[in-house]
């Protein structure tokens, strides 16, 4: 029986590539180089979270989207988001998110199919992503949609805490990693996953022209990606355009990246 492909966008918050193998999850570089992967793509500036996530779901830089703080603020030329290019193909989307300022990745209204939050400000970061992760491993397995973005936002509150590369915040890596092996535990097998973060950070902040802050991880798996693959070039803009190339949508005319898939 033919199924349709289906997609799993799984973001860590502020996570660094080199986290990753030492992180104490000795499984998860594996994950990553079971794909088409890259411990060295590059974010858009500022790379701060909301301007990073509004490029990745609408693959431009933010001088294009407008976006440069925490702060969302309308598009003065405005371009159509992922999730509304899906929408428009008939394609079904859902979030699970922890961060409120998320719900501005797409317009308000009949875009998403489902949406759920809870707040990171109000309860402990790991037991909010072992919670999220269940609910989105359900939601999956009872609807299937086409979509799915799954954010993990503790990584990036460690590390203002107690620092980049701290123990502290390699522990909230690694916990993450469990999020990850646990939602792809079962996983049906029309989905890809793709794996990635915002941005990196140093010291306790990010935001700044740096290699620690503007390089994040990648990794995309399923069947359409050769195990094992490292890929130069790669930048947070060509996350939209595969995606939208997996699920067999066309991207829209102003996405400024590029599908890995035709690379």
């Amino acid at each position: 029986m033919h199924m349709e492909n289906k997609v799993l966008l799984i973001l860590v918050d502020g996570m660094r590539p080199d986290a990753v193998p030492v992180c104490g999850e000795p499984d998860f570089e594996a994950l990553f180089r079971k794909g088409v992967y890259s411990f060295h793509a590059k974010t858009t500036y500022p790379p701060v979270t909301l301007p990073c996530h509004m490029s990745l779901f609408h693959s431009v830089d933010a001088e294009r989207h407008g976006i440069s703080t925490n702060t969302f603020v309308p598009q003065n030329h405005p371009i159509t988001g992922l999730v509304e290019t899906l929408k428009a193909a008939g394609k079904t989307s859902a979030f699970f998110y922890t961060w409120s300022q998320l719900r501005d990745l797409c317009l308000p209204g009949k875009y998403l199919t489902f949406s759920w939050f809870m707040s990171q400000n109000s309860y402990e970061y790991q037991w909010l992503e072992r919670r999220e992760t269940a609910v989105a491993k359900e939601h999956i397995r009872e609807f299937a949609p086409d979509f799915v973005f799954l954010y993990l936002g503790g990584t990036d509150e460690y590390g203002h805490d107690y620092g980049w590369m701290s123990p502290e915040y390699l522990g909230e890596v690694r916990h993450a990693a469990g999020c990850i092996f646990e939602i792809m535990d079962g996983l049906p097998e029309e989905y890809s996953v793709i794996i990635t973060a915002d941005h990196g950070g140093h010291g306790r902040s990010h935001g700044d022209d740096v290699p620690e802050d503007m390089t994040i991880p990648m990794a995309f798996l399923g069947k359409q990606f050769p195990a094992g693959t490292d890929i130069d070039g790669l930048n947070i803009r060509d996350i939209a355009p595969t995606i939208a190339d997996i699920l067999g949508v066309e991207p829209d005319h102003d996405w400024e990246g590029r599908s890995i898939l035709h690379r």
